[in-house]
């Protein structure tokens, strides 16, 4: 049994500040770790159920924050930028279930520490089929297109529900409770560990009846940027469409769930150069 999991690191608890997720900063260190930590839970709770083999797709910042010598269940570990399905690289159809681990809830959904959606120089918003997306929304597009369920989410209680929107039944591993952008209520690092365990571990035993991500095709994307001009970059791309509506709005519609998805992240790279 193989299982994709895809690392951001917002959702890790403790985590309440740009600062300790960013590589040169002080307590960065520190706090990889306790990703590090809740990444290796997910593998002992998935493995304690049946799984056999891991891929790990660090997908944080430059995404070379895990230690590989480190990670549970002789996991494979994918890292490094410039990857063509960003944060879902290396999912195919060969693997039985997605996890994604330390993830953070949209920016204009419900108070979540740390929420954006992918870039937030760039990109004030995405709705997937008329409803707010996060990370985890965007991504099981990719989880749809390969016939693959989302099994298990952790992070915060927004992410949890954002995360159900478009992934029935997904197990969400609730290690903080968000109070603010920049405040949150985590569990002691040992009990967030010890619920994520739990929940992979469950996640795993109700694999025969997991459902796909419930995503209706043609789906569409429309991501409303910080502001016009980068509404305008992003129609160079082919499939991106203005709204005419908010000149600070595109829209993207594909019957391919996957393409949809490269589309979206073609736009996050092209507007990320002049956003910053």
């Amino acid at each position: 049994m193989k299982i994709f999991l895809s690392s951001d690191m917002e959702g890790t608890a403790g985590v309440v500040d740009w600062s300790q997720c960013r590589a040169g900063h002080e307590d960065y260190g520190y706090y990889r770790s306790l990703l590090q930590h809740e990444v290796n839970a997910a593998i002992e709770g998935a493995r304690a159920a049946g799984a056999t083999e891991f891929l790990v797709n660090d997908s944080h910042a430059a995404m070379a924050n895990l230690r590989p010598d480190t990670l549970a269940g002789r996991a494979r570990y994918l890292s490094g930028r410039h990857k063509p399905l960003y944060m879902m690289q290396g999912l195919d159809s060969s693997f039985d279930g997605v996890f994604f681990v330390s993830y953070h809830g949209s920016m204009q959904g419900a108070p979540a520490v740390l929420s954006h959606t992918y870039n937030p120089s760039a990109i004030a918003e995405v709705r997937l089929n008329g409803v707010v997306a996060g990370e985890s929304g965007i991504n099981a597009l990719v989880a749809l297109g390969h016939g693959v369920p989302v099994l298990l989410v952790t992070g915060d209680d927004t992410t949890a529900a954002e995360a159900e929107a478009f992934c029935p039944g997904v197990v969400g591993a609730v290690v903080k409770s968000s109070v603010s952008r920049f405040a949150a209520d985590s569990l002691h690092p040992e009990d967030a560990r010890e619920v994520i365990r739990d929940a992979a571990r469950q996640a795993v035993a109700a694999l025969p009846g997991a459902a796909l991500p419930r995503i209706t095709l043609p789906a569409t994307l429309s991501v409303r940027m910080r502001n016009p001009d980068l509404a305008e970059m992003a129609t160079w791309i082919s499939g991106v469409v203005a709204d005419p509506a908010d000149p600070a709005a595109v829209t993207i519609t594909d019957d391919d769930p996957v393409r949809l998805y490269r589309t979206f992240v073609t736009v996050v790279l092209l507007t990320r150069g002049i956003a910053e």
